[in-house]
This record gives structure tokens, C-alpha cells and sequence, in this order.
């Protein structure tokens, strides 16, 4: 009855999640390096030596993290220019970089993430993950259809009949044994790539360590470290809603960041988190980081000790394994919800859906969902301005109330509220619900403040609250007359 302990049964989930994990790495690692343009093994060392490393490192729990496409994107220009070598220094220089961030907390950053942009996020990624099958599927004989419509009804059959173990493993394990078996001819993961027969080593990039190859890797490590950052607290943010539990985004920073930097003298290439294999993990019930560790060292150990077995593996299986994966990430929900949203969240969405499609380049998509839902964000707040005005008829003094945020969105708003043509002895602007954010809106007050005495109109301020009012004294012109002068004098 010992299995029946909940951690006892954890580290089972974790375990046989693992396995799955590492089946389905082999041939993604592989086809990374050949489209970095390195020998497969780089992808297949990395994949193992970041998964155990950003396991013990701290990584968030139940989140896989290899060789990626999106990092290996990057890398091409400096492979065909430069030589692998020059790729390991800067595998390992992009891992010093993204410690700095953990350091520095720009994890925190994530905030600045709209739920809408992670949602295009997803969307996005599940697209590219299933059109990431379309080679293995575009003119393929009839068979390898007939293997992958049978590896989805495994997949989504098997679990009716019980959860013990993953039904993605089952299903590479029942079509690996069909195809041997039956002698089928069908493509195999031994046709990608010859498999490494042996353990990684360390070893120093063989570069000179001077500044022309600071100048040439520093560019690529910079955008592997942005994209492979970006990438990963993404993938966390989606495995904290899969699992209901939270992460230390810059915990995570801090563990990428040494997972680099040790692959890099391993011989690997710089990786991240990986939101296809970290739904199957998670989906196969992976919830530790035991489940990363094991994938990374099952994965090593499979194709140094065990590749005549894996080369059997036909890619049908791993293909179908891929498309749950791309079903059960995108957000069906979103398309529904497109008429009741908000018409900027959903531009947000579709805006990074697009982008990230058209260029292949998660960080791309995500920086312009992100610069689309501030401006989306700024507008609606500068909307959001009120000020109102009473006149005093005995004193003869013009009371105006300032309600909302002043920035550079609202700016002109604010001042085309006054009426400056009016003849009265004094002005109150009362500004106690206000609050004045950056320099626009400082020049915004000097401008309304100014105009008011060029008329003869006294003007009073009253309610500047001490944030305000420490920007106004420092960037503002209204009190410093040399100022003025300018001003006028332009």
C-alpha cells in the first residue's frame, strides 16, 4: 500500500511524466539543432543539461525547459558566420546575462504582461506547434495517417479506462511496437539524426578572449537571453494557471541563467522553458521538478545507452503526441469570447497571433501585444478626466475641480478644459483628486497656469498632493521667471 502515499504517488506521475517528456524532446532537439545549423547532439546534450539544471537550480516546478526554436532561430547567423564555438560562448555569456535580470528582479516585469497578450501568446504557440508537424505530414504515405489518427485515439481514449500511466506514453509505446512488429515503413526518429553515443563533457569555448568576440556574440546573447526569458515566465505564467499554484519569476531568471551558462561548456546550445513539453508534462501529470530532471536524464540516457530502441520510434507517434499538445494548449475559449471582450483585448490577442505567425518569433508577437495593450491601456486612461468649474460671483473667482490621471495621453485634454478668454479676477484650480505623472503633463500645467497671468488672471492652486508637487517644482517653469522668459522668448 505504499504507492498509495501522495508522494509516493507524486514521484510516480513525475517519473512516468518524465518519460514522456524525453520521448517527445529527442526528435524537437534534434530537428533544433539542424535548423541552428549544429550537429544534433548540440541539441540533444542542451536539452539534457538544462532540464536537470534548471530542475536543481530552482526552476518552477512541473515546467520543462530544453533546446528550443525559438532560441535556435536566433543562432543561425552566428553558427554560418562564426562556428559552433562561438555559439557555446555565447550560450554560456546569454546564461550571465539572464542571472543579471534575476538579480536585477526584471522578472517583476511580467506584470506588464496582459492576460490578453499571454492568450496570443498560447494561441500563437499552439499554431506553430501544429503546423511544426505539417513535413512529417504533407505526402506522407497513407500509413503514417493511419498511425496518427491511431496515436489520438489512444491518447484520448486510454485515460477512460485508467490515469495510471500517461496515455502519451502508452501511445509511443503501442505504435513503436506496431511498426517493429509489422516491419511498417515509416519514417523513425533514427531517420533525423545520427544519435550521440556518448556522455557529454566540459569544455571551454575554443574562442580568444578578447573584445572582437565580445562584439560578436554580445548582439546574439543579448536577443537569446531577452527571448529565452520572455519565453520562459510565459510558460510559467501558463503552468501557474494550469496547476493553480504561483512561481518566483526571478527564482526562474536565476535558474535559466545557470542552466546556460553550464550547457555552454557541455558543448550545448542556449534554451529555455518549453510551453508544448511543459503542457505534457503537466497533462501527464508531471507537477515537481522531478518530472524536469527526470526528462533531461532519461532523455541522455535513452539516446547514449538505449538509441537503437529510440531510433525505432516511428515520428507518426511523436507527431500525434504533438497535436494533443497543440489542442490542448490553444485557447478555444477566446474565439468564443471575441464578441463579448473588449474590443482592445481581443485586438491584443488576434495582434499577437498575427505578428508571432508572421514572423515565427514569439518575443516579436509578444512585444507588440504588449506595446498594442499600453496604448489600448494609456488611451482609456486618458479618457478618464474630468474637470468642472463654478463661478464665485462674489468674489469673482473662477473655481475649476480637477477628477483623474494627467500624463501625455490626457495632456491636451486637460488643458482644453479651461476657458481662458473669460474675464474674472482670479482663478482656483482645485487639483486634491488629480495627480500629475510625467513631463507632459508638468508642461500641460505650466501652459494652463501661464496662459491664465497672460490674461491678468490670478491663479490659484490648491490640493497639489507631494509627488505632484515635487515634479512640478522640478520640471515646472511657471515659478522660475528666467524660465518663463525663455519660453515666451520662443
Amino acid at each position: 500500500m505504499l504507492l498509495s502515499h501522495p508522494r509516493l504517488g507524486q514521484t510516480r506521475n513525475d517519473l512516468l511524466a518524465g518519460t514522456v517528456v524525453a520521448l517527445a524532446l529527442i526528435p524537437e532537439a534534434i530537428a533544433f539543432s539542424i535548423l541552428a545549423g549544429v550537429d544534433p547532439k548540440v541539441g540533444l546534450y542542451a536539452s539534457f543539461s538544462i532540464a536537470v539544471i534548471t530542475a536543481l537550480a530552482g526552476g518552477r516546478p512541473g515546467m520543462i525547459s530544453a533546446a528550443t526554436g525559438a532560441m535556435a532561430l536566433v543562432m543561425i547567423g552566428l553558427v554560418k558566420e562564426h562556428g559552433l564555438q562561438y555559439l557555446l560562448a555565447a550560450t554560456v555569456l546569454t546564461g550571465v546575462l539572464q542571472i543579471l535580470a534575476g538579480l536585477f528582479k526584471l522578472g517583476a516585469l511580467m506584470r506588464f504582461v496582459s492576460r490578453s497578450v499571454i492568450t496570443g501568446f498560447v494561441n500563437a504557440l499552439a499554431i506553430l506547434i501544429f503546423m511544426a508537424q505539417m513535413p512529417e505530414l504533407i505526402g506522407a504515405p497513407w500509413l503514417v495517417y493511419g498511425l496518427v489518427a491511431a496515436g489520438l485515439v489512444i491518447i484520448y481514449g486510454f485515460p477512460h479506462l485508467t490515469r495510471a500511466v500517461p496515455s502519451p506514453l502508452i501511445c509511443i509505446i503501442a505504435l513503436t511496437a506496431a511498426a517493429v512488429y509489422f516491419g511498417l515503413d515509416v519514417r523513425t526518429v533514427g531517420d533525423m539524426g545520427e544519435l550521440p553515443d556518448s556522455l557529454p563533457v566540459f569544455l571551454l569555448p575554443d574562442v580568444p578572449l578578447n573584445w572582437d568576440t565580445l562584439r560578436i556574440i554580445f548582439p546574439v546573447s543579448a536577443t537569446l537571453a531577452v527571448v529565452g526569458l520572455l519565453e520562459s515566465l510565459l510558460t510559467a505564467a501558463i503552468v501557474d494557471d494550469l496547476t493553480d499554484t504561483s512561481s518566483n519569476k526571478n527564482r526562474e531568471c536565476l535558474g535559466q541563467g545557470a542552466a546556460n551558462i553550464a550547457t555552454g561548456f557541455l558543448g550545448g546550445m542556449a534554451g529555455c522553458a518549453m510551453i508544448g513539453q511543459s503542457v505534457i508534462n503537466v497533462k501527464s501529470g508531471g507537477r515537481g521538478r522531478l518530472s524536469c530532471f527526470a526528462a533531461g536524464l532519461i532523455l541522455l540516457l535513452m539516446v547514449v545507452y538505449g538509441s537503437p530502441w529510440v531510433k525505432q520510434i516511428p515520428m507518426a507517434a511523436l507527431v500525434a503526441v504533438m497535436i494533443m499538445v497543440s489542442i490542448g494548449t490553444f485557447s478555444w475559449s477566446s474565439i468564443k469570447n471575441l464578441r463579448s471582450y473588449p474590443k482592445s483585448s481581443s485586438t491584443v490577442m488576434i495582434a499577437t497571433v498575427i505578428v508571432t505567425l508572421g514572423t515565427h518569433d514569439l518575443a516579436m508577437g509578444v512585444l507588440t501585444g504588449v506595446l498594442l495593450s499600453a496604448l489600448f491601456f494609456a488611451r482609456k486612461v486618458g479618457q478618464v478626466l474630468h474637470v468642472s468649474s463654478s463661478l464665485e460671483e462674489a468674489s469673482g473667482t473662477r473655481a475649476y475641480v480637477v477628477t483623474g490621471q494627467v500624463f501625455f495621453a490626457s495632456a491636451d485634454d486637460f488643458v482644453s478644459r479651461f476657458d481662458f478668454r473669460e474675464l474674472v479676477e482670479r482663478v482656483r484650480i482645485d487639483v486634491s483628486r488629480s495627480h500629475f505623472w510625467d513631463l507632459s503633463a508638468v508642461g500641460a500645467f505650466d501652459r494652463v497656469v501661464l496662459k491664465f497671468r497672460r490674461e491678468g488672471t490670478d491663479v490659484d492652486v490648491i490640493g497639489l498632493n507631494e509627488a505632484s508637487a515635487t515634479l512640478v517644482e522640478r520640471l515646472g517653469v511657471q515659478d522660475k521667471p528666467e524660465k518663463v522668459a525663455e519660453l515666451m522668448g520662443h
